[in-house]
């Protein structure tokens, strides 16, 4: 046995063999250090092995003896490999025609803590970690209901990777988790390591700019999906989880919306759609209206913009991508920096280089207050990705204000709309519920609606059970005899 491992153990140097001696004969033991629980091997696996007092030992007596559910029984050399690679000891008789796989993984993670990326005022306060078993568990704490199925997949050629496809049975429409599963089970690739490379396999157009699946951290809004009918995808080693299908507008959409108010969360929301539109377009408009529609600025503005721009050499176009790759170049550098080292760069950086840019006469004031309440803007979206979409697009909106003014900016308006109608999110239409329009859906778009309106799911996701709750059986008042 130990021959048919020779080059794999001459090149895996935490692979341990441990030859226990009883009045029986020799067990062999397999099993890698890095990988396993070590309490567990020298506590309970060994003592029990050595405790053996039989005259003869077999692998069904050893069985016995172990005593776990999980065991299994392993015939060939890839599965006893593969059985290592996963966490588990081998155990083994000479002559014996097969030996028994003994889970003893090792499952120390990183504990659950708040979420970084996804903070909330209000809600639970815990975010998904690298450990596929502690986010299904936490998932499970939420909806404790045998509706909550869980499929096991593996991923990768070179280096497997367990996959988690997550849904509501009776919820969840058959089609949407057929189409997730058939699209894992086609990958052919190395490995997948984090969920992010998932979603960039799996994801419906290979072109699109914007987010056609979701991830998130925090498992509050895993389950709000899961219970509106998304299907949900773990990976191992990731601590994000994927959700599909998503529209557009759900993208602006922040997990706290849903512990406010309907007012507030209404004017939230509108906040964040009139802050897109912001950080879009307002430099491009200010390069448009300088560069050819000087008779839109009020003439008292116009006096100010002429003021401030008296001793810029450079053309309005110049202008905006200089200062608004500037605006990027501090943004990279304060992520990549560490957080303490960050945020001061973040803060220092912008106010010494924006002052000293005025000063030296390369930008004007305007144009300063303009780029930051647009990095500002694209800040507010609640979906990291989005906002990086939007800072991404600004930059060609602007090439257009400069080289054909507020036609140009139409002109990549119409574009950026085309592009999204023909957008899809595991088949289904990307801007629902305004295309195709749905009266029943738009309740929780743009605005959201009382309570009371969301007694029916939303029907993007095609659910099998259309009701959350009865509107009028929850307002019923049961009364108190006295």
């Amino acid at each position: 046995m130990e021959q048919s491992f020779q080059r794999w153990v001459s090149n895996t140097a935490d692979l341990k063999i441990d030859h226990i001696e009883t009045d029986g004969g020799v067990i062999r033991l397999y099993y890698l250090s890095t990988m396993t629980d070590q309490k567990v091997i020298y506590q309970y696996l060994i003592p029990r092995l050595q405790g053996m007092n039989v005259s003869t030992i077999t692998m069904l007596e050893i069985e016995r003896e172990i005593g776990v559910s999980e065991q299994q029984r392993i015939f060939d050399e890839n599965q006893i490999i593969e059985s290592l690679l996963s966490g588990g000891a081998y155990i083994h008789l000479e002559q014996a025609e097969y030996g028994i796989y003994f889970p003893v993984k090792d499952t120390a993670s990183r504990q659950v803590s708040p979420p970084e990326n996804e903070t909330n005022i209000l809600g639970p306060q815990n975010s998904f970690v690298e450990s596929l078993e502690i986010n299904l568990a936490l998932i499970r704490k939420y909806i404790r209901s045998p509706r909550l199925f869980h499929e096991h997949m593996i991923v990768g050629e070179t280096a497997p990777n367990d996959i988690a496809l997550v849904y509501m049975d009776g919820i969840t429409d058959e089609e949407n988790v057929q189409t997730v599963r058939q699209r894992i089970n086609n990958l052919m690739v190395d490995s997948v390591i984090d969920a992010s490379m998932l979603v960039q396999y799996i994801k419906d157009k290979e072109y699109c700019v914007f987010p056609q699946l979701v991830l998130t951290e925090r498992p509050d809004r895993t389950v709000a999906g899961l219970l509106q009918g998304q299907v949900v995808v773990f990976v191992q080693g990731s601590p994000l989880a994927i959700l599909g299908p998503v529209t557009f507008i759900q993208l602006f959409q922040a997990t706290e919306d849903s512990y406010f108010r309907w007012s507030i969360s209404t004017f939230l929301r509108l906040l964040r759609f009139l802050a897109m539109f912001l950080a879009l377009l307002l430099t491009p408009a200010y390069v448009a209206a300088l560069t050819y529609h000087y008779e839109i600025i009020p003439a008292d503005l116009l006096i100010s913009l002429a003021q401030s721009r008296s001793r810029v050499p450079f053309p309005p176009l110049f202008e905006a991508i200089m200062l608004e790759g500037i605006i990027e170049l501090l943004r990279e550098a304060g992520a990549r920096l560490p957080t303490k080292i960050g945020q001061t760069i973040g803060i220092v950086g912008g106010i010494v280089i924006g002052q000293a840019i005025v000063q030296a006469g390369f930008t004007s004031n305007i144009l300063i207050i303009i780029v930051a309440l647009g990095a500002l803007s694209s800040f507010s979206s609640p979906n990291y990705i989005l906002g990086a979409v939007i800072r991404v697009l600004r930059f060609p909106i602007i090439l257009l204000a400069g080289l054909w003014g507020g036609f140009g900016i139409a002109v990549g308006i119409c574009f950026l709309l085309t592009h999204l109608l023909r957008q899809t999110s595991l088949g289904r239409p990307y801007l629902h519920p305004v295309y195709p329009l749905r009266f029943a859906d738009l309740k929780d778009s743009f605005i959201r609606a009382p309570i009371q309106f969301f007694g029916m799911r939303p029907q993007l996701y095609r659910p099998k059970d259309d009701y959350r709750f009865s509107p009028r059986k929850a307002k019923q008042l049961d009364d108190i005899d006295e």
